[in-house]
């Protein structure tokens, strides 16, 4: 296993210890594999999650987004014993997933069908973050910096 020593950068950057903390969890052995889930690009900037939750209803998910993480959790309410059951494939236990946003990634909503979730994600960068072009005038004043200060 590869570690990662991230004490020079702390030296001479301030506020990349989030990127530190995401690095180590990443590359943690013990890092959670249920539910499987997919994540895929479907645009420049449009993201889709797929989470398998096969035998999950609606009700039973909650999707949360605080501080650029999405967290999704699913707990299924315990069923009345309307039969025993004899063998259990499909596992329906509780789950927490976390995962980390880049800045400005919103989720633009979710959905369900064939035991899929489906939750859509998008880059939305402000009109203030985005490059613009700055056009070059030619009406400028004409004369010296204290003639022009005087005339305003």
């Amino acid at each position: 296993m590869t570690s990662f020593d991230f004490s020079p950068l702390f030296r001479t950057a301030i506020g990349f210890d989030r990127l530190a903390r995401q690095v180590n969890l990443a590359s943690s052995a013990d890092a959670p594999s249920y539910p499987p889930y997919n994540i895929e690009r479907t645009g420049d900037d449009a993201y889709r999650l797929t989470m398998a939750v096969a035998g999950f209803r609606p009700e039973d998910i909650d999707i949360t987004v605080v501080d650029n993480t999405l967290l999704i959790a699913g707990r299924v309410a315990g069923e009345a014993g309307k039969s025993e059951l004899l063998h259990r494939g499909i596992a329906t236990r509780a789950f927490e997933r976390r995962f980390a946003l880049a800045d400005h990634i919103v989720v633009e909503g979710a959905d369900m069908r064939d035991g899929l979730l489906h939750v859509g994600l998008k880059r939305v960068v402000p009109e203030a973050l985005k490059p613009r072009r700055i056009a070059i005038g030619t009406n400028t004043p004409t004369g010296t910096p204290a003639a022009i200060a005087k005339a305003a």
